[in-house]
C-alpha cells in the first residue's frame, strides 16, 4: 500500500493532528483509506517505536496503552518533507475516492466483518463445521448474484 519510507510520514502527520494510541493510528489509516486497507499491529507498533526512537514522538502511558504526541524534532521531520507528504495524503484521498465509487461503505462494512468472523473461527473447525460455513458463503453469493 506504501513506498518505502511512507507508513512513517502517514503515521508521524496522524499524531502531529492528534495525539494517538497505535490502535487509533490503525483505524485512521482505514478510515482515511475508506476501509480499503488498514496496516497490521505488526507494522504499525515498530514504526511508532522507531520514531520514538529517532525523537519524532514521545509516548506516555495511559494504563495499558501508550499515547504517542509529536516532537519538535518529529515537527521539523514534516515540514522538511511537506511536498512529499502533502502528496502521499493527496494519493491516500484520490484511492478512497476511487474505492468509493466502487463498494459502498456498509458492503465493505459486512465483508469486513465476515472475514473478522472467519479469522476468529479458523484452526478450531470441525469438517462438519467447515462443510457448514462454505455453504452458507455459496448461498450468499448465489443471493448476490440474484440481486
Amino acid at each position: 500500500m506504501f513506498g518505502s519510507g511512507d507508513l512513517r510520514y502517514v503515521i508521524l502527520q496522524l499524531i502531529s493532528e492528534k495525539p494517538s494510541h497505535g490502535y487509533e493510528i490503525i483505524k485512521s489509516i482505514q478510515e482515511r483509506l475508506g476501509g480499503t486497507y488498514a496496516p497490521s499491529p505488526g507494522v504499525v507498533y515498530p514504526m511508532l517505536t522507531m520514531l520514538e526512537e529517532m525523537g519524532h514522538i514521545t509516548g506516555s502511558a495511559e494504563g495499558s496503552r501508550k499515547q504517542y504526541t509529536i516532537t519538535d524534532e518529529g515537527a521539523k521531520a514534516l515540514a522538511e518533507n511537506k511536498a512529499m507528504v502533502d502528496a502521499l495524503f493527496s494519493r491516500i484521498d484520490h484511492m478512497r475516492q476511487e474505492y468509493a465509487r466502487q463498494r459502498p461503505q456498509q458492503i465493505e462494512r459486512a465483508v469486513e466483518n465476515l472475514r473478522m468472523a472467519l479469522r476468529m473461527k479458523m484452526g478450531s473447525l470441525t469438517v462438519e463445521q467447515i462443510n457448514t460455513v462454505t455453504d452458507i458463503i455459496d448461498a450468499a453469493a448465489k443471493q448476490i448474484e440474484r440481486v
